[in-house]
């Protein structure tokens, strides 16, 4: 049985839940769906430019955790970026 999940510290909101491409119709995109967890990971790292182990610290989560959170989010941003996929930010965590 695995262990139970740890929750995890997000003080970061955003202020949009949505992007998309311009020009291109909601209705005809396909989205890519990053949990906030992942949206915190990016916060930290990428645009406050905090050294990993800090950004683990913050969430309070292991930094393999934190990593794989961020790999996560980074792939989902890469692939919406290359495929014109629209980016939606599950709000409800």
């Amino acid at each position: 049985m695995p262990r139970p999940c740890k929750r995890r510290r997000v003080r970061g909101r955003p202020s949009a839940y949505y992007f998309k491409p311009a020009g291109v119709p909601k209705m005809e995109l396909e989205e890519s769906i990053m949990s906030v967890e992942e949206f915190e990971a990016i916060r930290l790292k990428d645009h406050l430019s905090l050294d990993q182990s800090e950004c683990a610290l913050k969430m309070e989560i292991s930094q393999p955790t934190f990593h794989r959170l961020l790999c996560s989010a980074r792939k989902k941003v890469a692939t919406a970026i290359v495929n014109g996929e629209a980016i939606r930010i599950d709000k409800s965590n």
